[in-house]
């Protein structure tokens, strides 16, 4: 460790500002004896950015990036997610699994303009992100060392981290330990460990921040119009936005609904299973109105074949797996299925719940006539018995040769 210690002259660390990144610059610094550059990627994190750059250099890093990224965020990552109709577990958005790659993507960058010989992640050993960051690095940077200060140094509690602080005279919040962790980009904000580890306790209603509760949303319900083209959101009440903005106003409008909680026990990658209680208002908007739309825009057998598709690719974003041929390759294909998902679902919101009051597809293969139930001059009845003879027919000789024996 010692020899390869005294090799590395440049480390890139992935920064936020918080306790952890903040003594892991440090710690990198002294322990590496090298030069550190602090790079933190923005995705939506907000206030949380507000003086980071002073920070950093404070806390020892010789420069430091703040690279805003949330355009791309919303157009690499979470568009292709929504049409994808990506659910891990059903019921998760992928609010962190989306943004990890894209946060070690704009890090990679930094890598190789800095010449550095080194990334620095402060993901612990027991969570998913360590290997998100890891398996993009691999693939962005593979001959780039990587430095995991989790797996190394003797810091174990938050505890242990203020006190290395204090003797180092490093700059770290000073507010009052939260009873969880918490992670916010522009798609979800996640509240993890801490109380939330016991089962048995609800969370507490003054930990959201994006979403008010059901009880105390408008006792009158919102409608709310989202056009697709290709599958991607466009207008929201029939004015064009853009990517960022489309997000952020949807987040708002959900959120003032009481739209966009769920409480979950997932099953991480590490093997262990752990409570995760998350806000995405503005991708539970998006997922309901785009399934509607599909669902009148694409044949049967594409439809179904890209629902089984939708937990696969739920699963690679969640494993790391980002930067690999099977995404691409899926995105090929549902890339091709969204050509005619183009059109207007209008939303009706209330206390919590969403109601699809209308929708308008510009290649909808929906027929009123064919579906009536009133006389028509398209579907004969009649049809209908050869059709049911010759697709029960292995069920009807099944049953005949089975039960000569």
């Amino acid at each position: 460790m010692a020899t390869e210690r005294g090799r590395i002259k440049k480390v890139v660390v992935a920064y936020s500002g918080g306790l952890d990144t903040s003594v892991i610059l440090s710690w990198v610094k002294e322990h590496y004896n090298c030069e550190v550059i602090a790079c933190c990627v923005d995705v939506g994190q907000g206030k949380e950015l507000n003086g980071l750059n002073e920070k950093a250099k404070k806390t020892g890093a010789s420069r430091s990036y703040i690279v805003d990224a949330k355009r791309e965020f919303v157009t690499e990552y979470i568009y292709p997610a929504v049409k994808a109709n990506a659910l891990y577990e059903n019921r998760y958005f992928l609010g962190t699994s989306l943004a990890r790659p894209i946060i070690a993507e704009k890090i990679a960058e930094i890598v190789k303009k800095e010449n550095a010989d080194a990334v620095c992640h402060g993901a612990t050993g027991k969570g998913n992100d360590q290997v998100r960051f890891e398996l993009a690095f691999k693939a962005l940077i593979p001959n780039v060392k990587i430095i995991a200060p989790w797996r190394e140094w003797e810091i174990r509690s938050r505890e242990d981290a203020i006190n290395y602080a204090r003797k180092r005279n490093i700059p770290i919040p000073v507010t009052k330990s939260k009873p969880y962790s918490s992670d916010a980009n522009l798609w979800h904000i996640s509240y993890e460990g801490g109380i939330l580890e016991d089962l048995g306790s609800a969370y507490d209603e003054s930990m959201f921040k994006m979403t008010v509760s059901p009880e105390k949303a408008p006792n009158k319900p919102t409608c709310v119009s989202i056009s697709f083209e290709k599958g991607i959101p466009v207008a929201v009440d029939g004015k064009k936005l853009q990517p960022v903005e489309l997000i952020t106003k949807l987040n708002k409008i959900a959120g003032a609904n009481g739209i966009g909680r769920i409480d979950i026990v997932e099953n991480r990658l590490v093997g262990m299973k752990s409570r995760g209680v998350y806000e995405s208002p503005a991708a539970t908007l998006l997922y309901a109105a785009h399934g509607e739309l599909e669902s009148i825009a694409l044949d049967r057998d594409t439809l179904h074949f890209k629902q089984s598709l939708s937990s696969k690719y739920a699963e690679i974003a969640y494993y790391g797996l980002w930067f690999s041929p099977l995404r691409e390759a899926l995105d090929a294909f549902i890339d091709e299925t969204q050509k005619y998902v183009v059109g207007n679902i209008k939303l009706k919101l209330y206390k919590g719940n969403i109601t699809t009051v209308s929708r308008d597809a510009e290649y909808s293969l929906y027929s009123e006539k064919l579906a009536t139930f009133e006389k028509d001059e398209i579907y004969n009845h009649k049809d209908a018995e050869g059709f049911i003879n010759l697709w029960g027919l292995p069920t009807k000789v099944q049953a005949m040769l089975r039960r000569n024996k």
